[in-house]
């Protein structure tokens, strides 16, 4: 069960980790009116929104990489890998069970985990407990690697041998686990992984001539840090920019971004 401290910082996290998609689509609106550059539909906006958050999660794996090559910060507010790390905390899912297999002891990414967008462990269970098991990078020599004694050691004591990644003729993702587990024996497989965001939606009624806001079932907050609201302000109005065939638009956004990037690399 999950401690009232935990529960509570959860929580706080969650808070944190949400940008408000009406604000978000009002200050756009504001700005394109602004600068007199016409309307963005409910449409067009939610289509720019998922592209904008999606390119802003995924970019913070590419700056925890390079982050990571560089001396770290004691001083925690100023320790931008700490800070990386926090923004994508909330989208880390630990040891959910990979569910079935097949007789090649196949699990099917794409219908378990269809948010799933970056292992972080897999791991082999029987009654005994369970170890981490690694990625063979060897694609089809699979078989060769599996001769090994270690692994073979391992795949005898029934601790868990590798897996590897490879796509399925439906263009499914697929990992297959060696040795396959046996089920009847309690062995099962688990996956720590990092989820896609959530699409955001802003969700409306027409009311004369206009989009009013209106929350509904499929409304959908941005799922990202509170302090990108202003990036995602910034990265919607240049895919505004470049679908109204606007060049002037698309500058402005662009020399915010820049002016947003330097002010956190200095």
């Amino acid at each position: 069960m999950q401690s009232l401290y935990g529960a509570i910082a959860n929580y706080k996290l969650k808070k944190i980790m949400a940008v408000s998609v009406d604000k978000v689509y009002q200050k756009v609106l504001a700005i394109a009116n602004k600068e007199q550059r016409g309307y963005i539909t409910p449409q067009e906006f939610n289509l720019f929104a998922d592209y904008a958050q999606m390119d802003i999660f995924r970019q913070y794996f590419y700056d925890l990489s390079q982050l990571r090559r560089r001396p770290g910060n004691d001083t925690n507010y100023a320790d931008e890998t700490s800070i990386i790390e926090e923004k994508i905390s909330m989208f880390n899912l630990y040891q959910q069970n990979a569910g079935t297999y097949n007789a090649l002891g196949d699990i099917n990414l794409s219908t378990n985990f269809p948010k799933l967008h970056k292992i972080t462990e897999v791991r082999f269970w029987d009654n005994n407990g369970s170890v981490e098991i690694d990625e063979s990078k060897i694609g089809n020599q699979h078989q060769h690697y599996s001769k090994s004694p270690l692994i073979q050691n391992a795949i005898n004591s029934r601790v868990g041998g590798y897996y590897i990644m490879h796509s399925a003729i439906t263009g499914d993702s697929i990992i297959r686990v060696y040795p396959n587990p046996d089920t009847n024996s309690g062995e099962y497989v688990t996956i720590s992984y990092i989820r896609r965001p959530e699409q955001p939606n802003w969700t409306y009624v027409i009311s004369g001539d206009s989009a009013l806001f209106n929350q509904s079932s499929d409304f959908q907050d941005f799922e990202l840090h509170s302090s990108e609201e202003n990036m995602l302000v910034i990265k919607i109005l240049q895919l505004a920019g470049v679908n109204i065939k606007d060049v002037n638009l698309t500058q402005i956004a662009a020399q915010e971004e820049l002016k947003k990037i330097q002010q956190e690399k200095q």
